[in-house]
């Protein structure tokens, strides 16, 4: 059985490139009928949050992204001794007393003479012989790296890939306190997890012929590697918050659809012939790993806010509705109070990229906005005042529904002879605040007649005379 895992570490929120991976490996799992497992590496006790914890929990949840897990590897210690116990039982790792004042010592000497720093074997065990190890220190375990030959794996994204081991040198596997490293902690779970599929990014090259070496120390079979290439910024930049690298809730609280993000994030790395829009279901038929591109990827919020158009458009009109309904109560908006949301979205659903745009697009239906000093300059004039005043009185005595509204509005524009922007311009500035809005008949009528009737008197007499 497929088993593919995602393990960020709670030292923040989860961003975009997680998000991506944590995709990949669901999407790779769900195709084979396979299993997804959530792991969260808080072995970084300085570092690692309660918070971080909640927020990837929090992302994986409104992104969809179903799981085994979380499993913490904090609640693991006593595996991963006895496994570092087993390697030196085998000869495969030692104690190392090396203090960190010796280890900062050795690394300057080594760049002082234009050598890459690296551990130099000291306590190897036979460089260590005759050696008393220090009073009151306690040891780290290493790792004893092959001296010779190369590590070379076949990774499902890049190609062959090869990494002699005098390039690696003994690495710590588990720390004085008894709390595992990164290479070690991984491999030991990914073995006990049984991970068929190693998908990550591609920063983790480098640290994958490491954990090959302890896979073989430990006689465990390897799971295949793929390492997804980084995402840039639109500018060909390493991705940062300036490009859109928030935290996925952040996507949520700006009004963005999940399954938008996710279709997004997708096709950031992966393609399916040309296809840009597609539903979760045909994303786990269609996913695999041989189309991954071995190039970077470039995030564009452009393209993610023209997808997510898209689907606001498809969406169900009661969902939108009680998305947008917390961003207008934040703006100070009674949604009880005016049209129903429902009708008001369905109008206005077309124009927007996100639900923050379609809430903000929505206000003046439910308050009155007052008009800048701007608009009122350019379209309160005297000589469109009749008409207006005209026009109020028709609409005084209608009953509210956008056939009447319209026929009075043609009825003005007949009896002063006038074209409709003269009269649907500073008609809208009235009544919304705004220049651009729907149809006219058809934002009146949802507006209320009481509450129209209301923002004409009140702009009526901010026109000159």
């Amino acid at each position: 059985m497929i088993r593919t895992r995602f393990a960020p570490s709670p030292t923040g929120y989860l961003h975009i490139g997680g998000a991506r991976t944590a995709l990949y490996c669901w999407a790779y799992a769900k195709k084979h009928g396979g299993v997804f497992i959530l792991r969260v590496e808080d072995t970084d006790r300085e570092r690692s949050t309660e918070a971080s914890v909640r927020a990837i929990l929090d992302g994986m949840r409104w992104l969809d992204l179903d799981h085994d897990g979380p499993y913490f590897q904090m609640q693991r210690l006593a595996r991963y001794r006895a496994l570092a116990d087993a390697l030196i039982a085998a000869g495969h790792a030692y104690p190392c007393y090396a203090t960190p004042e010796e280890l900062d010592a050795l690394r300057h000497e080594q760049r002082a003479r234009n050598e890459k720093p690296r551990y130099d074997g000291r306590w190897r065990p036979e460089n260590a012989k005759g050696k008393t190890p220090p009073a009151g220190v306690q040891p780290v375990i290493r790792f004893r790296n092959p001296d010779g030959g190369e590590v070379t794996w076949h990774d499902l994204v890049k190609g062959p890939i090869t990494i002699a081991n005098g390039e690696l040198d003994d690495l710590v596997i588990l720390r004085a306190d008894g709390i595992p490293t990164y290479n070690f902690g991984v491999v030991v779970d990914d073995i006990d997890m049984q991970i068929t599929h190693v998908i990550r990014g591609d920063d983790h090259v480098n640290n994958t012929p490491r954990q090959i070496n302890i896979y073989r120390a430990l006689g465990k079979p390897l799971p295949h590697f793929g390492h997804v290439p980084m995402i840039l910024g639109a500018d060909g930049e390493r991705l940062s918050k300036r490009h859109g690298a928030v935290s996925v809730m952040q996507y949520f609280e700006d009004g963005f659809l999940p399954e938008a993000l996710l279709n997004y994030l997708a096709r950031l790395g992966w393609s399916h012939g040309d296809d840009e829009k597609f539903t979760r279901e045909q994303l786990v038929q269609w996913f695999d790993l041989e189309h991954i591109s071995r190039s970077p990827a470039r995030f564009d919020l452009d393209k993610l806010k023209w997808l997510n158009q898209q689907y606001i458009r498809q969406a169900d009109n009661a969902r939108l509705a009680a998305l947008a309904q917390p961003f207008l109560q934040r703006d100070g908006c009674d949604v009880a109070r005016g049209a129903p949301l429902t009708d008001v979205v369905a109008l206005l659903k077309e124009r927007v990229s996100t639900i923050e745009e379609l809430a903000d697009a929505a206000v003046y239906f439910y308050r009155a906005l007052e008009p800048s000093d701007a608009l009122k300059h350019a379209h309160y004039s005297a000589d469109i005042k009749p008409a207006l005043l005209a026009l109020r009185e028709q609409l005084a005595g209608i009953e509210w529904n956008r056939a009447h509204i319209g026929a009075c509005v043609k009825a003005v524009l007949g009896a002063f002879k006038i074209k409709m922007p003269q009269l649907a311009m500073p008609l809208r500035v009235m009544v919304t605040g705004e220049t651009q809005t729907p149809s006219v008949d058809v934002t009146l009528e949802l507006i209320g007649k009481d509450e129209v009737l209301a923002r004409l008197d009140k702009q009526l007499r901010a026109f000159p005379a």
